[in-house]
């Protein structure tokens, strides 16, 4: 896979996993219809939802979001989760290599808590994702309540 490696993509990377800055998520998309370059196509400061608005359903794309939650009043979680996007409208060629080409991806941003598969943007509810990153933690302070 080429491209993904690039000082641009990891620059945005450092970003959102930084406590300093205030980029909280990264998307890449395929440079072309064919081939597998990647290139960084946004970043923003808006978390899951803004992620959500800025995929698009005719590409295959791979996200990166940091996300922060609170256990209780006293306590502040931060998590960083991996997205896939297959949009409805993703060629089925290029369907097929994502499970492949991922691999690329996961060794780039290789720090998540949990990986995303998503197929519609309902996928990256902020709160739907923030009950599975609980699960994962292990520790489930909030009884179980998400």
């Amino acid at each position: 896979m080429s491209g993904v490696d690039v000082p641009e993509i990891q620059a945005a990377y450092e970003a959102v996993r930084s406590d300093k800055d205030e980029t909280n998520w990264l998307l890449l998309s395929y440079a072309s219809a064919t081939g597998d370059k990647l290139v960084l196509s946004s970043t923003g400061k808006g978390g899951l939802a803004e992620l959500a608005e800025n995929l698009d359903d005719g590409q295959a794309q791979y996200g990166y979001a940091r996300v922060e939650y609170a256990n209780d009043t006293e306590s502040k979680r931060i998590k960083f989760v991996l997205v896939i996007w297959i949009g409805q409208g993703t060629r089925v060629m290029r369907k097929a290599r994502v499970g492949f080409e991922s691999a690329a991806v996961k060794k780039v941003l290789a720090h998540h808590s949990i990986q995303v598969d998503a197929h519609d943007r309902n996928d990256l509810d902020e709160k739907d994702v923030v009950a599975r990153l609980r699960r994962a933690g292990g520790a489930d302070y909030n009884g179980g309540r998400g």
